[in-house]
């Protein structure tokens, strides 16, 4: 990316290594007690790759060439949102207003995102400097910085974060009926591979485009493929079916200040105020959603599980 490779041909690149990976390893870890592969099924997960692979991936990549790494932070904080709102409109999520737990859930929703917003839009003085500091380009001001394109980016960035909040709400309803992350996560990789492909056919018009050079380039591409894809969406899917599109979508906000403490240990960035205070307020309100949630499990579970549940009895 640094030396001017395409984002869509990264995006079909990494998909296709991700599906070359993930679906030998499906067909042979599911051969004994695998779900049928039905039109429907497979109907299902082209929608999802549309939104969590095509429309994601591109416009939020897009989204950060017109406007800033800073503002692509900052409006993926609106996914535990869109997502708490798409999982109550199709009925996986209940809000009570009056149940405690529900208002906590809220709130520590909100609160995690106040957080977010908080790392990336406010900078505030330096706390903590490593001893050597790193030659960087200059740092963006205390507020984001303005452009021309920024409306447009904006624009990308959230239709992204929507999309993806729909493709975790998606998710979670399609592994209701299919419980097998990998086989859904290997025809994800497959079919956002074919779309990613026309799109990049599309708007990539130079065959030069196409070719990877054997040092950043292709090193992307299997880092992608392996953390970006493989990774993340086969411990997101396997988090989905378990705990639900909530649950996964509240870790977002939270990886922003991860990012910020590592950057400080391995990057040797310095933290500013505005990282630690923020970084508290995440933790505060990504806990009250954790707990709120896992009291709920604990509630199903003592009202609705048998005793003996997964078990058979001989008469």
């Amino acid at each position: 990316m640094s030396k001017g490779m395409s984002h869509f041909v990264l995006v079909v690149y990494s998909n296709a290594l991700a599906s070359l990976i993930l679906l030998p390893a499906a067909f042979f870890f599911t051969r004994k007690k695998r779900p049928p592969i039905t039109l429907s099924f497979l109907c299902k997960i082209f929608c999802l790759s549309i939104a969590g692979i095509t429309l994601m991936q591109n416009c939020v990549i897009t989204g950060v060439s017109y406007s800033s790494p800073t503002l692509a932070s900052a409006l993926a904080n609106l996914i535990p949102a869109f997502t708490f709102l798409l999982a109550v409109i199709f009925g996986m999520e209940k809000l009570e207003l009056k149940s405690p737990k529900s208002q906590i859930k809220v709130f520590g929703t909100l609160v995690t995102i106040s957080g977010a917003l908080i790392m990336t839009l406010y900078k505030g003085p330096p706390v903590l400097s490593p001893p050597i500091q790193p030659h960087l380009h200059p740092s963006p001001s205390t507020m984001l910085t303005t452009s021309n394109n920024w409306l447009i980016g904006g624009l990308f960035i959230a239709t992204a974060s929507l999309s993806l909040s729909a493709n975790i709400v998606g998710q979670a309803a399609v592994l209701k009926g299919y419980p097998s992350e990998i086989m859904l996560v290997s025809f994800y990789c497959l079919f956002g591979t074919i779309q990613s492909a026309l799109v990049t056919l599309l708007f990539e018009r130079d065959p030069n485009a196409w070719m990877l050079s054997p040092d950043i380039e292709l090193i992307s591409v299997v880092y992608s493929a392996l953390f970006g894809n493989v990774v993340t969406f086969g411990v997101q899917a396997w988090c989905i079916r378990r705990k639900g599109p909530v649950f996964v979508a509240t870790f977002k906000p939270l990886s922003i200040a991860i990012a910020a403490f590592l950057g400080f240990i391995f990057l040797g960035e310095t933290l500013y105020i505005g990282s630690i205070v923020g970084a508290a307020i995440i933790v505060t309100g990504f806990y009250g959603v954790i707990w709120a949630q896992s009291d709920k499990e604990e509630v199903g579970k003592t009202t609705t599980t048998p005793l003996l549940d997964g078990h058979d009895v001989d008469a």
